[in-house]
C-alpha cells in the first residue's frame, strides 16, 4: 500500500438538544475528520474531537497540525509497523495535539485494514469484537424540566447507571439526586462529573456530603491536576476519583500511587489515538487502576468504533462506558451504520457490523463533510 494523500474536513452537524456542563455548552459537533487515500483509490477515515478545556486544542490548531505533518506521513507510513514507529518518534508532538493525531491514526488504521482485508481488531492482533457493551446514561446540567424529562426517558429505557453533571448550586444538585432517589431502586449506580468545579477540597467535601447519597465516583471535582486534593475528597467521601482533564498523557500514571482511589476516563481522542489508548489501558490494568472508556460530546460513529475496540480489550478492568449517542444526539451521523446504544444502554456490535468487513467496517457519507479552510 502507498498513501497518496491526506485531507482534513469538518462535520459541524447540529445536536438535537444543547448539552451543558460546568466547562462548556454545545449545540453543534466540533470535530476534525481525516481522509487518507491510497494510490489504488482506497479510502480510510478517522475522527478527532479537539477540546480547549481538555487538551488545549481547537479545530483550527488540529487542522494546522494535520497540514504540517501530512507530507511526512505520506512519505513515511506504508504499514502498521511504520505507523507505530512514527508514533514513537513523535510522542511529544502527539501529546500536545492528541485529537489531531487521533483523526490521522484512525484513518490510517482504517485504510490499512481495508488494504489488508482485515477488521480493525485482526489488524491490531486483538480478539474479534464481541458484545454486549453497556453504556451509561449521561445527564447534563439542564434546566429542571429538561433534566426530569431526560431522566424519565433513560429510566423507562432501562438505564440504571448514571453520570450526572453537577452545577455547584446545592439546591439544584440536591434536586438532581432526589429525582434518582425517588425511583426507589437500590441497584442504581450514580457518578458525578464536576468538570473542575470546586476550588478547594473542603468546599467539595461539604457539597458532596450535603447530597447524602452513596456515589460510585466523582469526576474532576477540583482544579485540574490537584491530585492531593482529589485524594482528600476520595477518602472523606468514601468514593473514587475519575481523572479526565487531569490525565492527558501516559507519563502521568506514575503519580497514581494508590490505585484504589483512581479511575481514568480514557477517551481515544484525548489520549492521541487507538494504539496509545490500548497500550495505556493495558498498563493501567497492570497497576490496578480502573478505566472508563469515555467520549467527547458530539463524537460520530468513527470514534464510537474506536472506543469499542478499547473497551473490548480492557473488559476485565472496565468500570463504565460513555458515548455511542449517534442520532440520539446528532441530527445525523457521518457513518453507516450508526453505532448507538439501545434499550438499557446496550450496544451489540454484531447487530451493526459485519465481522468480516475490513478496517473500521463503516461507510462514511463523504457528501456530508465540509472542507477545512486552512
Amino acid at each position: 500500500m502507498k498513501i497518496e494523500r491526506i485531507d482534513s474536513f469538518r462535520f459541524p452537524v447540529p445536536f438535537k438538544q444543547i448539552f451543558r456542563h460546568a466547562s462548556a455548552s454545545r449545540a453543534v459537533a466540533e470535530n476534525v475528520i481525516v481522509a487518507v487515500r491510497s494510490n489504488d483509490g482506497a479510502l480510510g477515515y478517522g475522527e478527532g474531537c479537539p477540546r480547549a478545556y481538555v487538551t488545549g486544542e481547537s479545530v483550527a490548531s488540529a487542522t494546522e497540525f494535520i497540514a504540517r505533518h501530512r507530507q511526512a506521513l505520506v512519505q513515511e507510513v506504508q504499514s502498521l509497523d511504520d505507523l507505530r514507529r512514527w508514533i514513537g518518534d513523535h510522542a511529544a508532538e502527539i501529546d500536545a495535539n492528541p485529537a489531531a493525531f487521533c483523526a490521522i491514526e484512525l484513518a490510517l488504521l482504517d485504510l490499512l485494514g481495508r488494504s489488508e482485508g482485515q477488521p480493525l481488531e485482526a489488524l491490531l492482533g486483538l480478539p474479534p469484537l464481541r458484545g454486549p457493551f453497556q453504556y451509561s446514561a449521561v445527564l447534563g446540567d439542564s434546566a429542571r424540566p429538561i433534566y426530569w424529562l431526560q431522566l424519565r426517558r433513560y429510566w423507562n429505557a432501562g438505564f440504571r447507571d448514571f453520570k450526572i453533571k453537577v452545577s455547584g448550586d446545592r439546591t439544584r444538585d440536591r434536586r438532581k439526586i432526589a429525582a434518582i432517589r425517588s425511583r426507589g431502586d437500590t441497584e442504581v449506580r450514580v457518578r458525578l462529573d464536576a468538570n473542575n468545579l470546586w476550588r478547594t477540597a473542603d468546599d467539595c467535601i461539604a457539597a458532596l456530603q450535603a447530597l447524602s447519597f452513596p456515589l460510585f465516583a466523582i469526576e474532576e471535582p477540583l482544579q485540574v491536576d490537584d491530585l492531593s486534593g482529589f485524594a482528600k475528597v476520595a477518602r472523606a467521601c468514601e468514593t473514587r476519583i475519575i481523572l479526565d482533564e487531569s490525565f492527558r498523557r501516559a507519563n502521568q500514571i506514575d503519580a497514581l500511587a494508590d490505585p484504589e482511589l483512581w479511575i481514568v476516563n480514557l477517551r481515544v481522542s484525548k489520549m492521541g489515538g487507538l494504539i496509545r489508548s490500548l497500550a495505556l489501558a493495558e498498563e493501567l490494568a497492570r497497576r490496578g487502576v480502573g478505566i472508563i472508556v469515555g467520549a467527547q460530546v458530539g463524537e460520530t460513529s468513527l470514534l464510537t468504533r474506536a472506543g469499542l475496540t478499547v473497551a473490548h480489550a480492557a473488559k476485565g478492568n472496565l468500570h463504565a462506558m460513555e458515548g455511542a449517542f449517534g442520532t440520539h444526539l446528532l441530527r445525523r451521523d457521518l457513518a453507516t451504520p450508526c453505532l448507538m446504544f439501545g434499550d438499557a444502554g446496550v450496544l451489540q456490535p454484531e447487530n451493526y457490523l459485519d465481522p468480516a468487513m475490513p478496517g473500521l467496517g463503516l461507510d462514511v457519507n463523504a457528501g456530508d463533510l465540509s472542507p477545512d479552510m486552512s
